[in-house]
């Protein structure tokens, strides 16, 4: 091709969402030197995730300086930060970078379609509008599609309803009967931040899952005075969060001596937190540590010893006007419905429509079973990548494999400018290989061991496609390498 026209500048991008993963590709970009690019966001702010759940309790999981960009420093409050700190955190990064004045809020992407004759897609955005970008970078999340419950009679329940991913908050809980129905890592902070106020809390559960203390408090002056004075002293804590989990890592294997040590701590925390044998019981796993997402929560099971929460350990299977009814019959009145039922985690790009070459769609060649290179690129889709796309979800820090998948758009999106590229795509010996590779690893995985467990992991196909079988440290070191083989140019 040749280097003289709009190209010769670089390609123009597009990057479909504004939440960490979006973030992260326009900083990547930055730093490559990269500038012609848009980030569109169908909601009013940044923060994807951040800016979607706004539930009461509403924190991460993950320790603050694993859960943050490896490219900048921060002034932590907590050692689990809450929403309202991880979005001024998004909001901080967009600033720092000068990012904001590339994003355009309040835009969908409707679809992205690959015009061959001139390399480049045509995006089309909520209002019927076209514009056209040589590369498409999309960064929607994966629990970013609330899956609601179908249960008979839930119209006609009378209450507000609303699910954990759509909070409601103009409706006063205090006095109020409240359902949760849920035990995830969601309802685990909802319950102990409501427990408090609503006169009777029925917490739904259908199976339970293991869960440990998280820990979390707030830094001190000093600590954050010291971390702030020594930069290096945040990476030495965000290297010894990432090796700390590869040493939890070595329970997801069900023959390890990790796995009983695991087991072992879950049952004892139980043992010292709830004081009815029966509830202990009703909350204790039937199946193998990691078979299921584990949960960190320190006031879940104190707010269950509460004389006003009653743990229901049945699935829900109607609404009436005015009450919920589980799986034996039985029917409680409540004012208010909350709907911790996740996600449609198996559902990539559910919102968004790509066409490849040929005018394929994405969803056609996946066929309910999702499948991508590193995660990131698929074959017959030039110059299109996913951030958290197919088997990605792991490795400790999302924040961390955020910035891999990002880094691997951003350098080639610079290789296409420096070398005249006019198209990059994958080749299907290259995907085929490492899909076969990821399932062979997962096999020995924890979450394909466990038959008395439900995750969220498996699409329509049985097939695990949303995990990384493996710590962060080896998706690092392949990010870096398998591109050189994987991908094939075209000036």
């Amino acid at each position: 091709m040749s280097r003289t026209g709009s190209r010769s500048i670089g390609p123009r991008v597009a990057i479909v969402g504004c939440g960490f993963g979006g973030i992260a590709a326009a900083v990547k970009l930055k730093k490559k030197g990269v500038t012609r690019f848009t980030v569109f966001e169908q909601s009013d702010g940044p923060g994807g995730t951040w800016w979607d759940n706004r539930y009461p309790g509403c924190e991460v999981d993950i320790a603050s300086h694993a859960y943050s960009f490896s490219f900048l420093t921060y002034d932590w409050s907590r050692t689990h930060a809450g929403q309202e700190e991880l979005q001024e955190y998004a909001e901080h990064v967009l600033d720092r970078f000068d990012v904001r004045r590339h994003c355009r809020f309040g835009v969908r992407v409707e679809s992205a379609t690959w015009d061959e004759s001139a390399s480049r897609y045509d995006v089309r955005l909520g209002d019927g509008t076209v514009e056209r970008f040589d590369v498409v970078i999309s960064c929607l999340g994966l629990l970013s599609r609330p899956r609601y419950p179908e249960w008979p009679g839930l119209d006609e329940f009378e209450g507000p309803k609303f699910h954990t991913a759509r909070w409601e908050s103009e409706h006063d809980l205090a006095g109020k009967r409240v359902a949760v129905v849920g035990t995830g890592s969601t309802a685990t902070q909802i319950v102990p931040a409501i427990a408090g106020k609503v006169s009777q809390l029925y917490v739904f559960q259908r199976q339970p899952g293991w869960i440990l203390a998280k820990g979390e408090r707030d830094f001190t002056a000093r600590e954050r005075a010291m971390y702030q004075r020594f930069p290096i002293l945040q990476k030495l804590r965000r290297l010894r969060l990432f090796y700390q989990f590869r040493v939890m890592y070595k329970g997801y294997d069900l023959h390890g001596k990790r796995q009983q040590e695991n087991l072992r701590k879950c049952r004892e925390y139980i043992r010292e937190t709830i004081n009815d044998p029966a509830l202990r019981e009703r909350l204790t796993p039937d199946y193998p540590w990691g078979c299921k997402r584990p949960v960190l929560a320190s006031g879940f099971y104190p707010a269950l010893n509460r004389p006003n929460v009653e743990l229901v350990p049945h699935a829900v299977t109607r609404m009436t006007p005015k009450g919920i009814v589980d799986e034996t019959g039985t029917e409680r009145e409540i004012d208010v419905l909350v709907m911790a039922t996740g996600f449609h985690a198996t559902k990539f790009l559910a919102s968004m429509d790509v066409r490849g070459v040929g005018g394929i769609s994405i969803h056609d060649t996946w066929k309910d079973d999702p499948k991508a290179f590193m995660g990131i690129t698929v074959p017959g889709y030039p110059n299109f990548f996913m951030l958290y796309g197919p088997n990605t979800n792991g490795g400790f820090s999302i924040i961390a494999q955020l910035e891999r998948q990002a880094e691997v758009a951003a350098r080639t999106v610079a290789r296409m400018r420096r070398r005249g590229v006019r198209a990059v795509d994958t080749r299907p010996e290259a995907a085929d290989r490492w899909v076969r590779w990821v399932d062979g690893q997962l096999v020995k995985h924890a979450s394909a061991m466990g038959a008395n467990c439900t995750n969220y992991y498996r699409s329509e196909s049985g097939r695990n496609v949303t995990q990384w079988p493996k710590p962060h440290g080896e998706y690092y070191l392949l990010t870096k390498a398998l591109p050189f083989v994987g991908f094939v140019e075209r000036r």
